[in-house]
């Protein structure tokens, strides 16, 4: 291949060479990021409500659980307490073990009038 006579090879020294900044380039890159960063910054705060939103209905649920179970557990314990309270248990424990009568007309004493 030959030279063309219009090219002349010269060596380049482009060592102090500055490249000058494009000020459209920088503003076009202000302009996409000034469009970003709220749409951005929307999207984030979406998700962070979204993820509250779910956080406090897995709480709610959870506290909806344990209301049930202590609601069960409260009646249980009233069907409990008015068995053991109930007056025919009260009266056979106390025969049986506490060996208690009832008492004889000589124990009993009846007070007339008002105390003060």
């Amino acid at each position: 291949m030959s030279a063309s006579p219009y090219v002349l090879r010269r060596p380049v020294e482009n060592e102090h060479l500055v490249r000058e900044r494009d000020r459209r380039r920088v503003r076009d890159l202000l302009r996409v990021l000034l469009l970003v960063t709220p749409l951005g910054l929307a999207l984030l705060a979406y998700t962070w409500v979204h993820l509250e939103h779910l956080e406090t209905a897995f709480q709610i649920r959870e506290i909806e659980q344990e209301l049930h179970s202590l609601e069960r557990r409260e009646r249980q314990l009233r069907l409990e307490a008015a068995y053991l309270s109930s007056p025919q248990r009260v009266q056979e424990l106390a025969e049986t073990e506490l060996d208690l009568a009832p008492p004889r007309p000589d124990q009993m004493a009846f007070v007339e009038g008002e105390t003060p």
